[in-house]
């Protein structure tokens, strides 16, 4: 049998899929000839699979677990050896342990977090040969004798998960990802693999070379993630906001991060005043109190988290319905790392974006206060290419991919600006009359003072400098005061003007800001459209149907019933057992069981995500459900 046909064998048998995600194949080829891989491919990209088939191919039979037993693997593919995979969390970790083991793979991982008895347990597996796949945090590196274990265990091919961890250009960078740099002199003649999810080229180039990648097969996939829905929304009543939009979305899983600790406790505490089952994370925090809510929210039993960036790298969760940000983040891979938490099970999710000119303000005083002149020029950068996300109208999707030297068409149907949800007006003419006011007064006064002079209030400030009398004093008087301060926070955001904070944050005005005021540009805002109801992005239902062939239908009302059903079988199942609900089975895998109806073992096994590891734990009782359901028992 071909070597196509070995893993395509495993594929279906251990993992339950008939066909690969785009470029899953021909990655998993490459590492199994013994090249190394650098793979960038999109969050929900499928990229565990792509050193977990490999490593159930190398493993053979070498150990005594059945799953080791895979039909149709030759006898020179029974090579033996451990798959090691780096990976940044211990909570992430135990996902990934817990979702292999549930489809049978033997894997296992050492941290700091666990009992001297589970550890021997593991060690004792290790020297056994009796492991597959074993988790480690680059920290374990560290340790002494780390790399002679690896060694003594087999170690016969590495993989490093979040790999833009390693890059100092990366948006993560971790200082203990650089040890990684060693395993090319300590670890010789074993293919290694580097997975990321966010690397623009420069990253990319670096953590090749940090990782003295030889020759490396390169897979850089597309970063669009077609099911998320992009919004971004200027800051007004930040926490009522954001409690209209969870409420409009019951039951859905969902982030919300804000910048500092305070803004996490407050909105968490405000959600739950408001009837939403909410919890804070923070570093703050017990470490205790953070595993419990990590725990809660995998197991589904708090729907909601909000935290600071501190949260979600170490996430597996695959069914995150939303991701709102109640403030501008640092960075535009940070934005893509964090919203692309939601939807990794492929279904439609949403994303939200609440930001001011005053995050900026916020952002730029923390960037101004790091010593290194380069990291500080590199914050700068990114913050300015963030703001511009923010406050361009133009397609977020294809501003998004741009950054990631990906070309977009724009139009993508899957943002507020191509589906009408906000609007842009020229504001040329109100732009040029706030320049001009702060022109006129040397640019040393604040955006309220110069709205004073605008709208034409005779404030003791005013009058005392004698700015009544200036010719743009009351030209803006038709409009109202928040008009003004939004036309201010406008030019702020396009970098029309700065807040000097030497100077009690005067407006100063900026080369593009002058080219404006002299007439050699336009200037437009971009408003939410009063009439445009915002759109739910409930998501469609994909399918297997038999084959390799896919169809693509909504879920009609029996099916969403059916759908619940399931859900509440497999949330009372996971809780049994101690595990998260889509280590059973996830989303995608119910709701075509709902289309499919499957009355019997052979059609269960045609829905996605049913191989027959699962098959054996759970087909009876949810064959038996489905047929319940149907029958009104």
């Amino acid at each position: 049998m071909s070597e196509s046909a070995q893993i395509r064998s495993v594929l279906e048998q251990v993992f339950g899929f008939d066909d690969f995600k785009p470029h899953q194949e021909s990655i998993i080829q490459a590492s199994l000839s013994g090249r190394d891989v650098f793979a960038a491919l999109p969050t929900g990209g499928g990229k565990s699979l792509c050193y977990q088939l490999p490593a159930l191919v190398r493993a053979g039979n070498t150990g005594t677990s059945d799953i080791f037993n895979i039909p149709n693997i030759s006898d020179d593919a029974r090579s033996g050896g451990l798959t090691v995979v780096v990976s940044p969390l211990i909570a992430l970790m135990k996902d990934q342990v817990d979702a292999a083991r549930a489809s049978g793979i033997q894997a296992a991982c050492l941290n700091s977090a666990m009992e001297t008895a589970e550890r021997r347990e593991v060690y004792q597996a290790l020297e056994n040969h009796r492991i597959a796949i074993l988790y480690l945090a680059p920290e374990r590196l560290a340790v002494e004798g780390a790399f002679e274990h690896l060694i003594e265990w087999g170690c016969a091919a590495l993989a490093v998960d979040e790999a833009h961890c390693i890059s100092e250009w990366g948006h993560e960078f971790r200082p203990d990802y650089r040890r990684l740099s060693l395993i090319r002199s300590r670890l010789r003649g074993i293919p290694l693999t580097a997975f990321t999810a966010t690397a623009t080229p420069r990253v990319q180039n670096d953590i090749i070379a940090q990782l003295e990648l030889n020759d490396p097969f390169i897979v850089r996939a597309g970063f669009n993630r077609p099911e998320l829905f992009y919004r971004v929304e200027p800051k007004r009543d930040t926490l009522g906001r954001i409690t209209e939009f969870v409420k409009a979305r019951p039951g859905r899983s969902g982030i919300i991060y804000r910048s500092t600790r305070a803004d996490v406790e407050k909105t968490a505490e405000h959600l739950n005043r408001k009837g939403i089952t909410a919890a804070p994370y923070h570093a703050g925090l017990p470490d205790e109190s953070r595993r419990r809510t990590q725990d809660e929210f995998r197991t589904d039993r708090v729907p909601v988290i909000v935290a600071t960036v501190a949260f979600g790298m170490g996430i597996d969760k695959p069914d995150i319905r939303f991701v709102v940000h109640g403030d501008l983040p640092k960075s535009l891979e940070s934005y893509y790392q964090e919203t692309g938490r939601a939807g990794r099970d492929g279904d439609a999710a949403e994303t939200l974006l609440l930001w001011s000119a005053g995050d900026m303000v916020k952002s730029r005083w923390h960037i101004d206060r790091i010593e290194d002149e380069a990291e500080r020029r590199r914050g700068s950068e990114s913050l300015t290419k963030m703001i511009r996300f923010a406050d361009t109208f133009a397609c977020r999707r294809s501003i998004l991919l741009r950054h990631f030297d990906e070309d977009h068409p724009g139009g993508c149907a899957a943002c507020d600006v191509c589906t009408g949800e906000v609007e842009s007006a020229d504001a040329t003419e109100d732009a040029r009359k706030l320049l001009s006011a702060a022109a006129r007064t040397e640019e040393r006064f604040g955006a309220h003072h110069l709205v004073d002079i605008i709208r034409g209030t005779r404030t003791e400030k005013v009058e005392q400098r004698g700015h009544d009398r200036l010719p743009t004093f009351g030209v803006g008087a038709d409009a109202p005061r928040r008009h003004w301060l939004n036309i201010a926070g406008d030019l702020e955001a396009g970098g029309y003007v700065y807040r000097d904070e030497e100077r009690f944050r005067a407006l100063r005005i900026t080369e593009e800001g002058r080219e404006l005021l002299f007439g050699r540009r336009e200037f437009r805002t971009v408003r939410r459209t009063a009439a445009k109801k915002e759109r739910l992005h409930a998501g469609s239902l994909r399918c297997s149907s038999g084959g390799n062939q896919e169809q693509e239908r909504e879920l009609s009302d029996n099916d969403k019933a059916l759908f619940e059903h399931l859900r509440a079988l497999r949330f009372a199942k996971a809780g049994e057992i101690g595990k998260p609900p889509y280590v059973i089975f996830p989303d995608r895998t119910l709701k075509a069981m709902c289309a499919l109806r499957p009355r019997n073992p052979e059609e269960l096994l045609a829905c996605p995500g049913v191989g027959k590891r699962k098959l054996s734990a759970w087909g009876a009782l949810f064959l038996d459900s489905i047929e319940d359901f149907e029958n009104g028992r």
